[in-house]
């Protein structure tokens, strides 16, 4: 199945909600990186998360996300737009634990719970959007439902999961926001309550080949959900050597004067998937006669 996400309403508009398949996003994410386990299922839900967060916006809105848990896995940061492209990345890819006392990969310990998350809007405008809220779980799904309810002041509730083959790659990933809408009736969130408290977890969904339609169907009933619009999702990286030559020229006339005179070239490398540029000596040359125009 190739990912996608849908978003929806449901009980006549009380209900906003969002779902996705994201087993290849991350597949592909897991091998630009060379994940270990742990480190995979927190790269994979926060990406997860934010490619859903990221189909909340408009236009060429985007959106960049900053995870910092003081755990052992470092930074996660993750970057979304509104068509279903996102990208990420752990500080420390190869990290991994045993499982934790529920026989689940232990993405709290990796992540941490004394720090915050950032997420910050680019809507267009000169100022961006920017919301930080603190880490309550490390699990991620319960930190981003916080986020939503604490920043946006939007009653959420975010599940997120990964499962990891043997071999490392993943086998199962995914998620889904539900948020209630202002006005919704009392008995419209208790059932909604009800059922993901019983629910098996998101990635158990996913491996047994529900697709983001039916995980809908299954929490708010089929009856109940109006599909608005399907949405193909992907690992996409926006970096170019363009992109690292600007950032070179950016540096001044004496840095990149030094990059010249003590390596005879330069080698850039993007965090978001690994890709590398070499610039030779001719190129560095004209970025500093760039740099001194």
């Amino acid at each position: 199945m190739k990912d996608y996400l849908v978003k929806a309403l449901a009980f006549d508009g009380q209900v906003r909600a969002y779902a996705v398949n994201t087993t290849e996003t991350i597949n592909e994410a897991q091998k630009k990186h060379y994940t270990w386990p742990t480190a995979s299922a927190a790269m994979g839900r926060a990406m997860t998360a934010g490619v859903m967060m990221g189909a909340m916006l408009k236009g060429e809105e985007k959106i960049t996300i900053k995870i910092e848990g003081g755990g052992p896995i470092g930074a996660i940061l993750v970057d979304a737009n509104s068509k279903g492209k996102v990208r990420g990345y752990v500080t420390n890819p190869q990290t991994h634990f045993d499982l934790n006392e529920h026989g689940k990969l232990d993405v709290r310990r990796a992540v941490g719970t004394e720090g915050m998350i950032t997420v910050v809007k680019d809507v267009g405008l000169r100022d961006h959007f920017s919301g930080q809220t603190p880490i309550v779980s490390g699990e991620l799904g319960e930190d981003f439902t916080y986020y939503f309810v604490a920043s946006e002041q939007v009653p959420s509730s975010v599940g997120v999961g990964v499962l990891v083959n043997p071999d490392n790659s993943i086998l199962a990933a995914g998620g889904f926001i539900i948020q209630i809408m202002p006005g919704a009736e009392e008995e419209v969130i208790s059932v909604i309550e009800q059922k993901i408290t019983a629910m098996a977890p998101i990635s158990k969904l996913i491996e047994k080949g529900m697709s983001p339609e039916e995980i809908l169907y299954y929490i708010l009933g089929k009856e109940n959900v109006k599909v608005l619009e399907e949405m193909p999702v992907q690992f996409e990286c926006t970096c170019s050597k363009e992109r690292f030559g600007n950032a070179i020229v950016s540096l001044g006339k004496q840095e990149i004067e030094e990059m010249i005179e003590e390596d005879g070239q330069a080698e850039t490398q993007c965090h978001f998937c690994n890709e590398k540029y070499i610039f030779t000596k001719i190129e560095l040359e004209q970025l500093k006669a760039a740099a001194t125009s």
